[in-house]
């Protein structure tokens, strides 16, 4: 039986991030007891993390941590599994991480995931490498509606090049309207950075730029893939097949 858990989806993760910031240009990474930390430089909290891989929070360590990613990035975030209790909620407050928000981890088995049967749109899927990373990162930028510069360097250097890394690019007309990003650690594939330009929503976009981040990963050998959705995205993910697994909550300034 192929195991979509809770400990094996946060311990792919864990590992999906301990490569992004090994080969992401400015990226800084650390362990300490059970707890994490993970600097990438990005102007997002989530992309700079202090964090613990299990459900009972190393406090000592991931205090140490998280002072240590708060002295390196202005946007950074303290993030643990399920509900926080009161010494992680204090923790957070003590650096000054006010704000909590929840993060749904979904998680699906390669049998289960749900492709569409009828043809794609006008959409053309594509996957890029490292030549291509400012086009890359300005659609991601347009797609979030950040503001520019907000990825730095996030997606440089030989990020989409490595060997467990593959970006993809949607296109309609030759012009990009969406992104993607499959991290494979392991047997388990990580799906991020789902995002569509606003102009091109409605469509199926993202639906597709995903069923193609898994049809690649699945023929690459994983059994399971995993997310963290937004309330938006969410009904989507679980029309293909995507579970809850577990609730984490997140910190930030």
């Amino acid at each position: 039986m192929i195991i979509t858990s809770a400990d094996r989806m946060a311990a792919s993760y864990a590992d999906a991030i301990k490569v992004l910031c090994t080969v992401t240009p400015k990226g800084w990474y650390a362990e300490r007891g059970t707890a994490r930390a993970a600097v990438t430089h990005a102007g997002v909290a989530a992309l700079n993390v202090a964090y613990d891989t299990t459900v009972e929070p190393d406090l000592g360590s991931l205090d140490r941590l998280a002072a240590e990613v708060g002295r390196q990035a202005e946007h950074w975030s303290i993030m643990v599994r399920g509900e926080a209790d009161d010494e992680v909620r204090d923790l957070a407050g003590r650096h000054g991480l006010l704000n909590r928000g929840a993060l749904p981890l979904l998680a699906c088995t390669a049998r289960d995931v749900v492709f569409r049967a009828g043809p794609m749109g006008h959409e053309v899927i594509r996957q890029v490498r490292a030549v291509e990373a400012g086009l890359y990162t300005d659609t991601l930028t347009r797609s979030f509606e950040a503001p520019e510069g907000t990825f730095g360097s996030l997606m440089d250097g030989g990020v989409l090049d490595a060997d467990q890394v593959t970006g993809y690019l949607a296109e309609e007309s030759g012009r990009p309207v969406g992104t993607g990003l499959g991290m494979r650690t392991s047997d388990v594939l990580g799906v991020f950075n789902i995002a569509v330009v606003p102009a091109a929503r409605g469509r199926g976009v993202g639906r597709a730029i995903t069923e193609a981040v898994l049809r690649d990963g699945i023929a690459a050998g994983v059994e399971a893939a995993y997310l963290q959705s937004s309330a938006v995205g969410r009904p989507l993910y679980e029309a293909m097949g995507f579970r809850l697994v577990e609730n984490w909550t997140i910190f930030t300034p």
